[in-house]
């Protein structure tokens, strides 16, 4: 089906000079298109690399080396901060010439997120410090990520050109999508031809985020949540169902303070229970740095860990196959009650999308197999969350033991 033309909300983004503007059109709908059948388009990505790093259909990438035969505590994996060596893939290379349209005459934007900033700029996009996979090691009953520093826009000027080639390539004017069966695929995609293996980490900024299924435990069952992530409130997924909450592994202020409490995992995803959950203010970065032992809600969600009535475990780590966005998929169980306490106001919806617990046919998100195939085969999900679910429906029963 054709998209139409939708002009960019800053109309005055676009300049006067015919080429450009007709530049700029034609980038906007093929993002359009991306957007559109981002689902679809991952499956392609996915088929482009080997079965045995594949979690399924997921659309999720994640080797041997990076997975784990049962879930552990997310207490027992380690990580370690290093200076990062310099990327050799950044996106700013005549590989990506075709994907960044002009700005000017005869001058193209020199990076994809410039031109995501002019013609096509989500709610949510601000230029945020990251943390940078380059590692990761499992042993026994525990592990250890190595990250460094890195920037949003990094993702962006990497991943999202990744997704737009990829679109180009496989989308044609009708708007049909090439199932990539064929090898010729990869011969119409030489920027994704510079990084031959995702998992070479020193090669590109991988950025990490945290993906969390959210269990409420009672004696009547185990449910869980889903957001529908809204489009045009964020950069990447939008419309698709995704577990929460889910963020980027980054530090919540820029002020610098002696052994950062935001190197934690567990921090990271408790701001974003508070964030996704409660509705409260994004952490971006301008504000003062938490105190967690005694600010709402992090005392309660940490003395409930503590007292064994919330389990956050651990599944494994990979990545986004048509983006390469890594992520560290967790779980994490509540009590009922204090769930039901911690999350007494919980909202409808939140800076991200919309809150559901129910599915197309208002029953409940059980956490039982029977639900979760049922999502995964007739729902659109981000990749990181149907890979969330699935390894947590292969690991149900270390999960609730």
């Amino acid at each position: 089906m054709m998209v139409r033309y939708r002009p960019p909300k800053h109309v005055s983004a676009l300049p006067d000079d015919h080429k450009s503007v007709i530049s700029q059109r034609g980038w906007i709908r093929k993002r359009q298109l991306l957007n559109r059948n981002r689902a679809a388009l991952t499956k392609v990505a996915q088929d482009l690399y080997p079965d045995s790093v594949r979690i399924g259909r997921t659309g999720f990438l994640m080797p041997s080396q990076w997975r784990l035969d049962t879930s552990v505590d997310l207490g027992a994996v380690d990580i370690d901060l290093v200076h990062p060596p310099m990327p050799m893939v950044t996106g700013h290379h005549a590989e990506t010439l075709p994907l960044r349209p002009l700005m000017a005459p005869g001058k193209h934007y020199d990076t994809y997120h410039r031109a995501m900033r002019d013609l096509d700029r989500p709610r949510l996009f601000e230029n945020r410090i990251c943390y940078r996979l380059l590692d990761a090691h499992w042993a026994g009953n525990g592990g250890r990520l190595v990250l460094g520093y890195m920037r949003y826009f990094d993702m962006i000027d990497v991943g999202e050109a990744l997704a737009h080639e990829l679109a180009l390539a496989a989308i044609d004017e009708s708007g049909r999508i090439n199932s990539g069966a064929d090898d010729s695929l990869w011969d119409k995609l030489p920027f994704r031809k510079l990084i031959p293996d995702p998992f070479g980490l020193r090669t590109y900024p991988l950025m990490l985020s945290i993906s969390t299924l959210t269990i409420r435990r009672s004696r009547a069952g185990t449910t869980f949540l889903l957001l529908r992530r809204g489009t045009g409130q964020v950069a990447i997924a939008g419309g698709m169902l995704s577990v929460m909450p889910t963020g980027v592994f980054q530090p919540a202020s820029i002020l610098p303070t002696y052994d950062s409490s935001d190197f934690d995992m567990w921090h990271n995803m408790m701001r974003e229970y508070s964030e996704e959950f409660l509705g409260n203010p994004e952490h971006d970065g301008d504000g003062d740095p938490i105190d967690y032992a005694h600010q709402e809600p992090f005392r309660s969600l940490d003395a409930a860990r503590n007292a064994g009535k919330i389990r956050v475990l651990c599944l494994g780590v990979g990545m986004d196959a048509l983006n390469f966005v890594a992520d560290v998929l967790t779980v994490a169980v509540f009590d009922a009650d204090v769930f039901d306490n911690i999350f007494d106001g919980l909202v409808e919806s939140n800076e991200e999308g919309i809150i559901t617990s129910k599915g197309q046919n208002g029953e409940q998100f059980n956490f039982d197999a029977a639900t979760i195939d049922r999502l995964l085969n007739t729902e659109a999900m981000a990749p990181s969350g149907a890979a969330c679910l699935s390894l947590a429906r292969q690991h149900r029963e270390s999960i609730l033991g």
